[in-house]
């Protein structure tokens, strides 16, 4: 079976852990073809390229998929679609932009958020807040899936894929890009970290929050909310992990003022250590966590912070 991966990109470059772990995933389905479709993808491609387990390479290099438009990419993924029996994508925002579109001019359903292949035909995703896991099976001829890359280690490099350039499809001109704004940042990138610092209802007011900053600044972490935070303007949105927001599973998870409402731990119950702070003990967060320390957050995250430097 042929599996056609699309690469997450960021502009030109791409964003190498989020496709490496969709390929340790794809692997599962068969032999893997990695597309990267942006303008100056070449740099790109040659990196995908590199990763352990991709058989090929296609390098659509037009401005057309410059800006990461859904409508111009799923048509140039669907005129390929017909050598691909799986069109799989890491379940980003762009590829949870672009594959439902990809799956209904397919005629064909999109399996979404999948955490385990278990054969060709059938996928494992999480539902309900992550509290079952619903086996999906599809009986049409392509398969349309996103998977959740924090359920997948990355492959590594290694690889000597050959690199090939197509033409761009037609671009269908349903959409224009006007403007990006991106927030720059010295931190890790929240989904890909391996150390998360988030902080809850419990820091108080956006002021307070500086202490989780500074925190997760010691230990070279990135920085998450839960829903309330967020909600209460402590955090800006592209922080929120949970249900609703962004799905971690780094190695080391504080959770600082944080209740552990089953929404957020929808979104870091993988983690592989977590640490709850919390001065309420009956919170649910301690039920999830490895360590937890019964205290005010206010006294322990500076006192914490202090140490480490």
């Amino acid at each position: 079976m042929a599996v056609l991966l699309l690469a997450e990109l960021n502009g030109a470059d791409l964003a190498v852990d989020a496709t490496a772990k969709a390929v340790t995933a794809a692997k599962a389905l068969g032999d893997v073809t990695v597309l990267c479709a942006s303008s100056g993808c070449s740099g790109a491609a040659d990196a995908a390229a590199k990763i352990d387990g991709v058989a090929k390479v296609l390098c659509a290099d037009d401005a057309a998929y410059g800006n990461g438009l859904a409508e111009p990419i799923a048509d140039l993924v669907v005129s390929l679609a017909g050598d691909y029996e799986h069109i799989v994508a890491p379940a980003t925002n762009s590829a949870k932009n672009i594959l439902p579109r990809v799956a209904a001019m397919l005629d064909a359903m999109v399996i979404t958020d999948a955490t385990a292949v278990v054969d060709g035909n059938t996928f494992e995703r999480p539902i309900y807040a992550g509290n079952a896991i619903q086996t999906v099976q599809s009986s049409d001829a392509k398969k349309v899936v996103s998977f959740r890359t924090a359920n997948f280690d990355a492959a590594g490099e290694g690889g000597s894929a050959t690199v090939q350039s197509i033409a761009a499809a037609a671009n269908p001109g349903l959409s224009s890009w006007v403007e990006d704004k991106v927030a720059a940042s010295d931190r890790p990138e929240l989904t890909s970290a391996g150390i998360v610092v988030s902080g809850g209802r419990g820091v108080g007011s956006e002021e307070s929050f500086a202490i989780i900053e500074q925190l997760a600044d010691k230990l070279g972490a990135a920085v998450g909310a839960s829903r309330a935070a967020v909600d209460s303007g402590y955090a800006p949105n592209d922080w929120q992990v949970g249900q609703t927001g962004k799905v971690v599973a780094p190695d080391l998870y504080v959770a600082v003022g944080i209740s552990g409402a089953i929404q957020h731990l929808a979104g870091m119950k993988d983690s592989k250590i977590i640490v709850a702070i919390n001065k309420d003990e009956e919170a649910p967060i301690f039920q999830v966590a490895d360590f937890g320390l019964v205290a005010d957050l206010f006294d322990v995250v500076p006192d914490l912070t202090e140490k480490l430097g």
